[in-house]
């Protein structure tokens, strides 16, 4: 009996302990998303860094860079520049000489979207509060993200997002894939509120020959 009742209130314990875990990532996502929402514009330069189930980088860091304003955005990658003016997103493959053109779908998962960076947990995720850890000089929380829409489709399991306790700015997001590789976007620089003129967000196809444009808009 003694031991039973001794189940029951580690049960209890264990769940009190969790609702307290789960409130505290609340309460650090929900900063981070009323810092977040503040930004009518966003520039940031970023790595992005793969490494094998080992644990072991496969290649050198990626240097990327983004600019966001609402849904509309620029993210230059080794090899690619894609732009999107909210409607349509164009992908320069610099390799190729090409340009491919499609209608923007935000709700796509296939078609890449920078902005969900800076706000991937706000929605089909489920979250728990990891652990403190310093990132260089900046101390982080590290809030865990466990996708619940689909995840049987996800190439992940969990998204570790590390964001700065006083800026309340994600500056480490670890992508754990189900492979046991992972992939972490490295924050550098981040600048918020400068003025981006809305031609940034519009690829300008006139120096390219018509069999270099892949239209394959509807």
């Amino acid at each position: 009996m003694k031991q039973f009742a001794f189940i029951i209130f580690s049960l209890i314990y264990l769940n009190y302990f969790a609702q307290e875990v789960d409130a505290k990532a609340k309460a650090i996502l929900d900063d981070l998303s009323k810092v977040t929402k503040t930004h009518k514009t966003v520039t940031a330069d970023f790595n992005i860094i793969t490494y094998n189930k080992d644990k072991k980088q496969t290649e050198k860091p990626q240097a990327c860079k983004v600019q966001v304003k609402g849904s509309k955005f620029r993210l230059e990658i080794p090899g690619n520049v894609i732009v999107c003016d909210g409607k349509t997103i164009w992908n320069h493959n610099k390799d190729a000489a090409e340009v491919t053109i499609k209608t923007f779908d935000a709700s796509n998962d296939d078609q890449l979207s920078p902005t969900k960076i800076f706000t991937i947990y706000e929605t089909g995720y489920k979250y728990k509060f990891d652990k403190e850890e310093k990132v260089g000089a900046i101390m982080c929380n590290v809030v865990d993200l466990y996708p619940t829409v689909k995840p049987e489709k996800k190439k992940f399991h969990t998204i570790k997002l590390y964001i700065d306790k006083i800026k309340k700015q994600v500056v480490l997001l670890k992508q754990l894939m189900k492979d046991g590789s992972t992939q972490v976007i490295e924050i550098k620089t981040f600048k918020s509120n400068l003025e981006i003129a809305d031609a940034s967000f519009v690829f300008d196809t006139k120096n390219f020959k018509p069999d270099q444009i892949i239209d394959e808009r509807d």
